[in-house]
């Protein structure tokens, strides 16, 4: 198993923890998504426990690298956080799943055996947001923007100045995102949006 995190904090906790298991052993770690991939060519490893955010190539774009090179090699996203877009593409890429660094040791442990064995794994927070994202609304780029905006706690004035727009029309705006949103106010939108990942904040 190769293990590609960032962070040597973590990457030292995944091997004391593994280092238990005797069905499992820990060939290689890479700090960074193209040392995880430059590795993963070398050692040829059965697992990949690959984090999502990583300096040089984050770890959506190392898993589409190593699935294309080594098709045997099997990836589990391990991650902290992350949009569920994010998520979702780590899985187009080829990865077999998902799970948190939340997650306790015997369930991280049966997550590998689980992908090792060829089984999607997704754990239970991963799997909710998938599905809630499923049919996510679709937002112009400026519906969007403005969105940002209101996160930040910018007023209807502060919107209208920062887009060269009147504040009729930052409130026609609003009002199209409430109803694709679903959201009665402000403080709705923003719970959902932040709920559903919906923009990279």
């Amino acid at each position: 198993m190769l293990i590609a995190d960032d962070h040597a904090i973590v990457r030292a906790g995944l091997a004391a923890v593994l280092g238990f298991e005797q069905d499992i052993s820990i060939v290689g770690e890479a700090v960074d998504g193209e040392t995880a991939v430059a590795q993963a060519c070398q050692i040829k490893p059965d697992i990949v426990i690959m984090d999502l955010m990583m300096p040089k190539m984050d770890g959506v774009e190392a898993t589409a690298a190593i699935r294309r090179k080594l098709p045997d090699t099997k990836i589990l996203i391990l991650t902290t956080y992350g949009t569920s877009a994010d998520i979702r593409r780590a899985l187009s890429a080829g990865a077999a799943g998902a799970v948190t660094k939340t997650m306790l040791n015997a369930e991280l442990t049966a997550a590998i055996r689980d992908v090792a064995a060829g089984k999607t794994v997704l754990t239970p927070d991963i799997r909710q947001a998938l599905k809630e994202t499923q049919n996510q609304p679709e937002l112009t780029q400026r519906q969007k923007d403005i969105l940002t905006s209101i996160t930040r706690g910018l007023t209807n004035q502060d919107i209208a100045t920062q887009f060269g727009i009147t504040v009729s029309g930052v409130k026609q705006h609003l009002n199209a995102i409430f109803a694709k949103l679903g959201a009665a106010n402000r403080s709705e939108a923003i719970a959902i949006v932040l709920r559903r990942s919906l923009l990279k904040l």
